[in-house]
């Protein structure tokens, strides 16, 4: 294990960008971080920049306009950067799927590294999820 994936063991640092969503998704990931679910005890922190990010998170159906600017969003994280789908709309694209303005899925754009589904998820499903992505990290 090296030493950036030990160091990920130990505190994720989490970027939130929404490309398009109706913000229930948005609305849940502050939620985790309330004091009734306190997803920092695992040692996560949302932060503002993706410059400092090691994880993603992406809500919402990606559209035409927002896909070149997710493209240079996760150019510009470090490496490795994990990024996880959070709700139905980024893992299949949900009710707009036949729409005019959604081109395809997120996992068909970048590489997704988790799945969190539900319109919206829970807390306890996103905290889960994350905690699942530690312990991705630790057997990497």
């Amino acid at each position: 294990m090296g030493l950036k994936e030990k160091i990920l063991t130990k505190s994720l640092w989490v970027f939130h960008l929404s490309v398009g969503s109706c913000n229930n998704c948005d609305i849940e990931i502050l939620d985790c971080l309330t004091p009734r679910f306190d997803i920092e005890r695992l040692g996560m922190q949302l932060i503002g920049s993706v410059r400092h990010a090691d994880v993603i998170l992406v809500t919402g159906a990606l559209n035409k306009k927002s896909t070149p600017i997710l493209k240079n969003i996760y150019a510009q994280a470090p490496k490795p950067c994990f990024v996880v789908a959070i709700g139905t709309c980024p893992c299949s694209r949900h009710m707009f799927k036949d729409s005019y303005n959604t081109i395809s899925a997120l996992d068909e754009v970048m590489p997704v590294d988790l799945y969190i589904p539900g319109c919206p998820p829970k807390p306890e499903a996103i905290i889960a999820g994350l905690a699942k992505l530690i312990k991705k990290v630790t057997r990497k």
